[in-house]
């Protein structure tokens, strides 16, 4: 499977597991349209990269259909009905715990999502069947996946979290201990899920007989999400967020996500005029806009239904010059610790048609609360640890309440006549790697895959890490890091030349003349390919 892959007229897909990208393809294929493709690629991610999403998590996506109309599909589920502070002061928890049942306290929304994008690909000319579109992710559960390196490394350094979590080494721990990479896998009881609701339909999940059987295990292991809120939970539709700069028109995901604080940054960056890529004046003038982004985002986004202020006027020329006016072009400002960790994965597909999609899907920590659900082999997200127990906090813990999404998919309907979805994995380094990538490949004309293999850089913690200083992959120029630091950067040059810390990004790009690439990163597992 290639990382890039380019040329395309009919359909291209990108991922971080190259069997996701291969079933995107075998999709196209199949004549099929690219938000068909993407749900057959949600669904196989989950059986064979679960470390970093599942059934059991949250997705996010942007498509740009065939009419021109940009929508957003939000599936984040939200706190179960038992999920009060008073029910972890009483476990003896002054903070959400990150593994096991009380960590698994939202309703899984990623497969509502799904729901949503099997009605906007029949809209759109779709005519596959749900078994044709779930097919590779049964085979895959059922008759064994490729342990990748990265969920053998994590399964390794975080097994003293991990092994307790009811169902967790049943399903992810052969033989009592964290698997090798390149041994095979099963997921058998997804594999039965998945048919099941091959031929059931999508909201059998949540309103069927597997709903049933989810609510009955969340309720034997004591989590707070009980069946009522699994059957009361919808996806739904919104209109993106939006800002127009001179390299085109930028879309992203609205709250619960960061992707204000995606949209600030390359706003605030194309004010600083900066000439030349892979400069200090490049790398520094991110990084500060990403610190003006952030305090933005820490300051106003929760859930939707809590978010007090317009969001538009963010996008406003005098608010973003005023902005960029606070950004010393020489010097570092002071950097509080902003919170955001995760395990994400970014896909994109695209086809002749027109249409585009970008999307996101994750269980926030890796391998999210740990617990595995024995009768449906769901594995449960801990996105509910980003809730605060203080109480008139911005994302306090409520039951009902949406939480804060570091995940935030994006899409570019460019000046030049292209349409270009891309994103990234990795908590606060999503929108960083989102910035680099972009303004790489469209701002300073390197070829895509180029721009996703360059060194990249990340301000802020992701993957359980506690660090929140200025984190620089090993490739970069010693003279870049020598004035990155006289500039009062705290900065920490990682060994790897190539490193996960920096998160998985991807692109797919519909170029005016109706050819289509595809390129993913080379610090994943994964690639690009099409038809």
């Amino acid at each position: 499977m290639d990382l890039h892959s380019a040329g395309h007229r009919r359909g291209v897909a990108a991922a971080p597991h190259h069997a996701a990208a291969e079933a995107g393809r075998a999709v196209f294929a199949e004549g099929g349209n690219a938000i068909e493709a993407m749900i057959a690629m949600a669904a196989t991610i989950a059986a064979v990269y679960p470390h970093m999403n599942h059934v059991g998590g949250d997705g996010f996506w942007l498509i740009r259909e065939r009419s021109g109309r940009m929508r957003a599909l939000m599936a984040a589920g939200p706190a179960g009905a038992g999920a009060t502070g008073e029910l972890y002061r009483e476990h003896g928890h002054d903070s959400i715990p990150a593994r096991g049942p009380l960590a698994a306290l939202t309703v899984p929304g990623a497969v509502g999502g799904w729901m949503l994008a099997l009605d906007a690909a029949k809209a759109n000319g779709g005519k596959l069947p749900l078994d044709v579109l779930l097919g590779a992710a049964i085979r895959h559960a059922r008759d064994g996946y490729v342990v990748a390196n990265s969920q053998a490394r994590l399964s390794a350094e975080k097994l003293t979290e991990l092994k307790d979590a009811p169902g967790f080494a049943a399903t992810f721990l052969p033989d009592g201990k964290p698997p090798d990479a390149g041994a095979t896998l099963k997921q058998t009881a997804l594999a039965q899920t998945l048919d099941h609701l091959a031929h059931a339909g999508l909201d059998d999940f949540y309103r069927g007989d597997v709903g049933r059987e989810v609510a009955a295990d969340l309720a034997r292991i004591g989590s707070p999400v009980t069946r009522a809120d699994l059957e009361r939970y919808r996806a739904y539709v919104a209109e993106p967020l939006s800002v127009k700069i001179a390299a085109g028109t930028l879309y992203n995901a609205p709250p619960p996500t960061q992707g204000l604080a995606s949209l600030i940054i390359l706003a605030l960056f194309e004010r600083l005029r900066v000439a030349d890529g892979e400069s200090f004046d490049h790398v520094h003038g991110l990084v500060e806009a990403t610190k003006r982004a952030f305090r933005v985002r820490d300051r106003v986004v929760t859930d939707p239904a809590r978010v007090t202020q317009p969001l538009r006027p963010f996008f406003d020329p005098k608010f973003l010059d005023a902005e960029v006016e606070k950004i010393d072009r020489k010097r570092a400002a002071k950097w509080p610790a902003p919170f955001g960790e995760g395990d994400t994965i970014w896909m994109g597909a695209a086809d002749a048609s027109g249409l585009v999609v970008s999307y996101i899907q994750s269980l926030y920590w890796e391998f999210g609360s740990a617990c595995v659900l024995p009768r449906t082999g769901v594995l449960m997200q801990n996105r509910g640890a980003s809730f605060s127990l203080e109480r008139g906090a911005l994302n306090a813990l409520a039951p009902g309440r949406l939480p804060f999404h570091t995940l935030n998919p994006a899409l570019a309907e460019l000046s030049d006549g292209r349409f270009m979805a891309y994103g990234a994995m990795g908590g606060d380094g999503q929108p960083q790697s989102q910035a680099a990538l972009f303004t790489r490949h469209v701002l300073y004309r390197r070829p895509l895959d180029q721009a996703i293999d360059a060194p990249r850089w990340l301000l802020g913690r992701t993957w359980g890490s506690t660090v929140t200083n200025l984190r620089l992959e090993s490739r970069f120029d010693g003279n870049l890091i020598d004035r990155m630091l006289s500039a009062g950067h705290d900065v920490d040059v990682l060994t790897e030349p190539y490193s996960d810390t920096m998160g998985h990004a991807g692109a797919v790009v519909l170029h005016p003349d109706g050819t289509l690439e595809g390129a993913h990163d080379p610090r994943a597992d994964g690639g690009a390919a099409g038809i």
